[in-house]
């Protein structure tokens, strides 16, 4: 028998039933959403996986939460318009304008996504971003005025480059990619450089994860050149930083130091801008990201580089710990440290798992330890 959809998911995550099972009685405890017993759900998971019955509400949402998918890329029917979505446009159809105040509501909303996945991690936030990029979708469908027009496609931009680093982050590569090209698109019609070279950025970050290291190089220096003479000198840094990134996973050793002392040279005195909220490059940030590089390059500083600004990170940028731990952990092991690489790979693994980074989990599998024949547990 063929496999479901939901299946597949399940089996790509490396979730076992139990794991599922867990994580929708708490997801729907969080929710206030009432469900049945674990036994029930044992049973009824087997049945929805067989694809012997269909899966309803509120089981739909719960699984596109935990595993931060669609509902096509699940298998379910399409997602009906909720109707906070569906009074919103009807307000807009009504007044047959937007306001000021709507753009601040959905620039509100993103800002405040934005936060809590710093925070938190995005496993309440993919579904929650989809509707919000839909609401501007369809406002600007609705044909808002052209003063406002260029302001609703830069919000929609911040938010499909949102959902995208989060959909990376669960290890939903095409939905990423996908949130990528309205993000740029978007940028189009707001027309601004600077949003479209950080989203052309961004989305290099997949083709990094999919092994397409070459083409990633490419697409960042792509990036780069779009904001070559326009964009600010700290959105300019975090495009060096992410160019050099890039060149590190592809092995590019002299390439990617040079793109991190470009991002050196640019980095403002005062690297915080509210024009970009998007961009966090001071303090700890680009050290941390050099030490990314100097792991991935197997730098014998590595190590230092990323103990040094792990204490630095601001408590709230948890799933940035997240890759440090993970970073550190391949950094030991590369020193031929198994104690440190085991103790960062699990402390990297518990919070991982808190904040369903699948992204990094999946790194962890990947762990040699000194004097192992295979990875980490």
């Amino acid at each position: 028998m063929a496999r479901t959809k939901l299946r597949e998911v399940r089996d790509q995550l490396g979730y076992s039933a139990a794991e599922v099972i867990r994580m929708l009685l708490r997801r729907a405890s969080m929710l206030g959403i009432g469900v049945m017993s674990a036994t029930s759900l044992k049973t009824k998971l087997s049945v929805w996986e067989n694809g012997h019955e269909s899966v309803s509400e509120p089981y739909q949402r719960l699984f596109r939460d935990i595993y931060g998918r669609t509902n096509e890329e699940l298998g379910f029917p399409p997602e009906q318009q909720d109707s906070e979505a569906f009074e919103l446009r009807s307000r807009l159809a009504v007044a047959r304008t937007v306001d000021a105040g709507t753009v601040e509501l959905f620039r509100r909303q993103v800002n405040d996504a934005r936060h809590a996945d710093q925070r938190f991690g995005g496993i309440t936030l993919l579904d929650q971003l989809r509707s919000s990029t839909k609401q501007v979708e369809d406002v600007l469908a609705y044909g808002a005025g052209r003063g406002w027009r260029q302001q609703l496609a830069a919000v929609l931009t911040e938010a499909s480059t949102l959902a995208g680093w989060l959909a990376l982050d669960r290890n939903a590569v095409g939905q990423a990619w996908t949130h990528y090209e309205r993000a740029k698109a978007a940028a189009r019609e707001a027309d601004s450089t600077a949003l479209l070279a950080h989203a052309t950025a961004e989305q290099a970050f997949v083709l990094v994860d999919i092994g397409e290291t070459s083409h990633a190089t490419e697409q960042f220096a792509e990036a780069r050149r779009l904001a070559e003479h326009t964009a600010p000198p700290l959105l300019r840094a975090w495009l060096a930083a992410a160019h050099g990134e890039g060149l590190a996973a592809a092995n590019q050793r002299e390439e990617a130091l040079r793109a991190f002392d470009a991002a050196d040279a640019l980095l403002p005195s005062n690297p915080v801008d509210p024009a970009l909220p998007f961009v966090f490059l001071a303090g700890v940030h680009l050290d941390r990201w050099r030490g990314n590089a100097a792991a991935q390059l197997g730098e014998p500083e590595a190590v230092a580089q990323l103990a040094a600004a792990l204490p630095r990170l601001p408590p709230t940028f948890v799933r940035a710990k997240t890759r440090m731990l993970v970073d550190l952990a391949f950094a030991y092991a590369a020193a031929g440290d198994r104690d440190a690489a085991l103790e960062h790979s699990r402390q990297a693994r518990r919070l991982g798992s808190q904040i369903k980074s699948d992204r990094q989990l999946r790194r962890l599998g990947g762990l040699i330890l000194p004097g192992s024949a295979s990875g980490v547990a």
